[in-house]
């Protein structure tokens, strides 16, 4: 395959000729760290070999897009072509731009030790190595098949980092100037500010949110930082093969009708509202959001939660408001009315541009304006 030209390309999407990592992303070859991938259909994901089609791979490769390479505990180096499997994904190649930009956030530097969270496919400690050096670049997955598939891959295209398999929120494997991860976490793990240096810097995303954290370490042990203007999504960090089951039982005696009340706003895809989703996540962790619509258009949308809550809203067509449905110990579509009322009277959420306090004991707490949550 001719992947240079592609590689430029992306690069152009990715980043821009005056930065630093304008070279790493022309440089590495993102086709050999993702030779395979799943895409999504209606039945599930589906397998896709790359070298049995080189213009669909280099398309997809070299596309700012992510690549899904795992689904529940299946990774489609694992699947025939053309299978089909059913779950969460639970692993992938982050679109490029996302990962240029959360290295970017990372202030990176040649002679800085890096850990990179979340190997997935090898890519984004690739592009660590070609800025920092092999030696400087730590990287991390908690699947052994990940880590072996990405360092095999990774030494095919003449970069050798650490490889590691070890859970994240675990004791890490050294002291890092900075640690980067392309996983979302609940809060901070206290693991993490004990492997950061001195005056170290920490990125990461908080689970369930849009939200980029990053903190600099602070004498006590603890670290100071801001909540990022700019926005990104991962999957959340995990210590077994897959996520919990979905919510489906819930999801079915969510149809009863419970107590019912109308909202003066129309139904909306909350996790396509990134700051009236981030909000209502940190008000209430845990929410599972689906959409759809009725055989008369209608808008629908679900909101459950493990506790045994659940809401559901119905917009008729050509409605501007919803009917509302809500069981179990909280009322989910409530707090959500809440919250988009105060967006209504304040032109914003106080979530991005909070400033970020981590206690030394992990805790995380947010606040801006006189709003504070802490996680």
């Amino acid at each position: 395959m001719e992947w240079k030209p592609h590689a430029a390309a992306l690069a152009a999407q990715a980043t821009h000729p005056l930065s630093p990592w304008w070279a790493p992303a022309t440089d590495v070859p993102r086709h050999v760290l993702v030779p395979r991938w799943f895409t999504p259909g209606p039945l599930g994901w589906t397998a896709v070999d790359g070298p049995a089609d080189k213009e669909t791979w280099a398309a997809a490769a070299y596309a700012d897009t992510t690549l899904v390479t795992r689904v529940g505990p299946v990774h489609v180096d694992q699947a025939a072509p053309g299978q089909t499997v059913t779950g969460l994904p639970t692993s992938s190649s982050t679109l490029p731009s996302l990962v240029v930009s959360m290295l970017e956030h990372g202030r990176l530097a040649p002679g800085l030790r890096l850990l990179d969270v979340a190997t997935g496919s090898g890519y984004s400690a690739a592009l660590a190595c070609h800025r920092l050096g092999d030696e400087m670049v730590t990287t991390l997955d908690v699947d052994a098949y990940l880590s072996e598939a990405a360092a095999e891959r990774l030494e095919r295209i003449g970069y050798h980092p650490d490889v590691v398999t070890a859970d994240a929120t675990a004791e890490l494997p050294g002291v890092f100037d900075r640690i980067v991860s392309m996983v979302s976490v609940p809060r901070i793990p206290v693991s993490w500010l004990r492997g950061l240096s001195p005056q170290g810097r920490l990125v990461t995303t908080i689970a369930g949110t849009g939200l980029i954290v990053t903190a600099d370490k602070t004498p006590d042990g603890g670290a100071t930082g801001r909540i990022e203007w700019d926005r990104a999504s991962f999957m959340a960090a995990r210590s077994s093969a897959d996520y919990p089951p979905r919510l489906d039982e819930l999801f079915a005696a969510s149809t009863e009708d419970g107590e019912v009340a109308l909202s003066p706003f129309p139904v909306l895809d909350v996790m396509q509202a990134w700051e009236l989703w981030s909000m209502l996540s940190l008000t209430a962790p845990g929410i599972e959001h689906r959409t759809g619509t009725d055989d008369h258009g209608g808008r629908l949308a679900w909101m459950l939660h493990p506790d045994g809550s659940w809401a559901w809203a119905r917009t008729a067509p050509g409605e501007r408001t919803a009917t509302v449905h809500q069981g179990g110990p909280r009322r989910l579509y409530d707090l959500l009315d809440e919250i988009r009322w105060r967006w209504l009277e304040h032109g914003e959420l106080p979530v991005y541009g909070a400033q970020v306090t981590i206690s030394p004991d992990g805790e995380t707490t947010l606040s801006r304006g006189g709003w504070a949550a802490t996680l």
